[in-house]
Parts: C-alpha cells; structure tokens; sequence
C-alpha cells in the first residue's frame, strides 16, 4: 500500500474515532445541537478519505503521487478547519465561523476536484 494510502487511512481512522467518542458524549447528555457537524466528521472526514485511499491503493503503480499528496492536504485540511467551526457555529450561533467553514468548503472541494482530476486520468490513461 502507498504511505499516502496509508496516510488517508490513518487521518479517516482517527477522524471516526473522535466521531465515535463525540457521538457517544451527545448521546450520554441528549444534546445533539452539533449533530450536523458530528455527521459531516463521519461522512467527509472518514468516508471520504477512506475512498480516497481505497482509490490510490488500486491504482498504486500508475497514480500521480503529486496528486495524491495535493488530494490529501486539501482534503485534510479543509475537514480539520470546517469541521470545529461548523460545530461551534452550530453550538452558539457565532456567525463569525461563516469566514472559516467557506475556507473549509473550499479547501475540501478542492480536494474533491483534486480527486476527480486523479480517476480521469486513470480513466483516460493507456492500457497496455
């Protein structure tokens, strides 16, 4: 497996496990105001990144490893910055964290283009 694969793995990993915890603190206090945020932990940060190396794994001799690194800090990035600023939103209605989540939104959709750039050209590449 390539160390990035590896690397999307651990930071998924890492990500479900706080999600877990986090998940298990709103439900011990019935307190689920974050839950959006908690939700966005699990499904950008762990199943996104999981696909994401899942992908690179596959295609381990012929991917950009350039592209895959760019892919890995956009995307890591973008869930490290949106995510507790989404929740504090969330929490305390600060409309202050609206600035922070765009450049989490954006940082993670660049990772997704990043992504999408990296299956075309394993999709248009040619096959020996």
């Amino acid at each position: 497996m390539p160390r990035v694969s590896a690397t999307f793995f651990t930071f998924g990993a890492l990500c479900v496990l706080a999600g877990m915890l986090w998940g298990m603190e709103m439900g011990a206090t019935e307190n689920f105001a974050v839950a959006p945020a908690h939700a966005h932990l699990n499904l950008l940060c762990w199943v996104t990144m999981a696909l994401y190396g899942t992908f690179y794994a596959l295609t381990s001799k012929t991917m950009s490893p350039r592209l895959a690194w760019a892919n890995f800090l956009f995307s890591a990035a973008g869930g490290l910055i949106l995510i507790p600023t989404l929740a504090i939103y969330l929490a305390k209605g600060d409309k202050g964290m609206i600035p922070f989540m765009i450049v989490g939104e954006v940082l993670t959709v660049l990772g997704l283009l990043t992504f999408l750039i990296s299956v075309l050209r394993e999709l248009l590449r040619s096959r020996a």
